[in-house]
């Protein structure tokens, strides 16, 4: 085989790459250039926090942290200087600051707070870049040579412009600033929330049986060696990591089946990858506090519980997600299951509408909602899934449907708090349910304390969360390992 030839055009001598080098390294020391990558590095950072893909929460947090020593040098090398400059650079440092404010309460699973953070922050972002933009276009309208006004200028920067009129050409031109600041502003904000990185979803390999849990398995969950845990007691702790729990069986009567779906090693399932685990996403949407019982640990509880008791392994924690970003997801790559929650309004525009119909029919996912305390989130719940599925009618998910069966049978249907009906919902295509709706707030039971219920509410709470999370998974494998090339 002849050597591999390097082309002419792409060879450099030694002295232009000790030129190179020399430049790199005189150029890397200064200020503007270093702060020019971080503030590169830091954008990145940003879009991964925003799509919620491979970084924790507390590595996000710390990653903002290191913006506090950049914005410091800046503030105190110009504390003397230009008071033009001085406002630049406090308004730039208002953007990690504000990222930074956001994602801490993030550690805490403080969600409502963290959102709120947000909604004033983007508040906040606007009036300043809208302060921004009313100093620059004055200055410039002063600085603008005049025109020969037997033209037509279309120049905003001059009062003398055509569509400013004749009279109140101020205040016209700071109307229209206000607007085109405004349009611009808002199309920015729609772009970057639209960002949603590499999203994929996969769950645990492995395989299993689809029977019955009939037996009774105590477990008790031991952290670092020290404490001793019973999560079927009726405080539950926020858990650690579900990657940092050591699990020990104490007693099992009849375990000699595995629970999952498919032929694999492990508990899990067949189309499953070694890296893939069983996550949690709730959806975010306008109009709603669709955060309910997210701050007191509702999710994490469940997801924690579907680990202890199927024995896959679960994400460490919940995800939040806007609707549109499910179309990110590939088609066989797509979340199994997300889940939606609130007591207040729906409101979903026309694109999330269709997003969602493309995640429940094209990427074979499933919609979970649960009534979280009013009796009207049901008739808000029914109305937009006749938008998303204006051909489905629903009917009642009895006992005996396989979602109220495996893994664990239910007797009844679990029901914290009565908004309405006493019976679920479904939406069901081609033999499978593609949405599921819960009457009766179970999302107060997951939650730390669940809500002061009596246990064998919150333990039939947590058997139905685990029975649609494991069902929806299993009709993605199902459908998986029946398209799969």
């Amino acid at each position: 085989m002849p050597p591999l030839r390097v082309p002419t055009h792409l060879m450099f001598s030694r002295g232009q790459i000790r030129t190179a080098r020399a430049w790199l390294r005189r150029h890397a020391r200064r200020p503007v250039v270093r702060t020019a990558a971080y503030a590169v590095l830091w954008c990145l950072l940003w879009i991964d926090a925003h799509a919620w893909f491979l970084l924790r929460p507390g590595t996000q947090a710390i990653g903002f942290l290191t913006a506090l020593p950049v914005c410091y040098y800046w503030i105190h090398r110009w504390r003397h200087g230009s008071l033009l400059i001085r406002r630049a650079i406090l308004s730039i440092s208002y953007l990690p600051l504000w990222q930074l404010l956001s994602h801490l309460p993030l550690l805490f699973s403080a969600y409502a707070l963290a959102a709120t953070i947000t909604m004033l922050g983007t508040l906040g972002a606007f009036f300043l870049g809208l302060g921004w933009a009313v100093w620059w276009i004055d200055r410039e309208t002063k600085r603008a040579t005049p025109a020969d006004t037997r033209k037509r200028i279309w120049d905003p920067r001059q009062l003398v412009a055509w569509y400013f009129g004749r009279k109140s050409r101020k205040l016209h031109q700071s109307l229209f600033t206000v607007l085109t600041y405004t349009c611009l502003f808002g199309t920015m904000a729609l772009i970057l929330t639209r960002l949603s990185g590499c999203s994929i979803y996969e769950a645990p390999v492995g395989g299993g049986e689809e029977k019955q849990l009939k037996q009774i398995v105590k477990i008790q969950t031991v952290i670092n060696k020290k404490y001793v845990i019973n999560p079927y007691s009726s405080i539950l702790f926020n858990p650690p990591p579900i990657d940092d729990v050591k699990l020990e069986v104490l007693e099992v009567t009849e375990h000699l089946y595995k629970i999952g779906q498919g032929k694999g090693e492990g508990a899990g399932f067949s189309a499953g990858t070694t890296r893939g685990k069983v996550r949690f996403i709730r959806l975010k949407y306008d109009g709603g506090d669709w955060f309910q019982d997210m701050d007191r640990g509702a999710d994490l509880n469940l997801l924690t519980e579907y680990g202890v008791r199927l024995g896959h392994p679960v994400n460490d924690r919940p995800e939040p997600m806007e609707i549109s970003r499910l179309k990110a997801f590939p088609a066989r790559k797509s979340p199994p299951m997300v889940y939606m929650t609130g007591q207040q309004n729906i409101n979903v525009g026309e694109g999330d509408i269709k997003i969602l119909r493309e995640y429940l029919l094209e990427k074979h996912g499933m919609l979970f909602g649960d009534n979280g305390g009013s009796s009207g989130w049901e008739g808000q719940f029914v109305s937009m899934m006749q938008r998303v599925l204006p051909k489905i009618e629903p009917i009642s998910v009895y006992l005996d449907h396989p979602i109220h069966r495996i893994p664990y049978p239910l007797p009844k249907l679990p029901i914290v708090a009565p908004h309405g009906r006493s019976s679920a919902l479904g939406w069901v295509v081609d033999g499978r349910l593609v949405a599921y709706y819960h009457p009766g707030d179970i999302g107060d039971a997951w939650a730390d304390g669940h809500s002061g219920v009596p246990h064998d509410v919150w333990e039939s709470s947590y058997q139905l969360g685990v029975n649609i999370i494991y069902y929806a998974h299993a009709e993605y494998n199902k459908w998986l390992e029946a398209t799969k090339k």
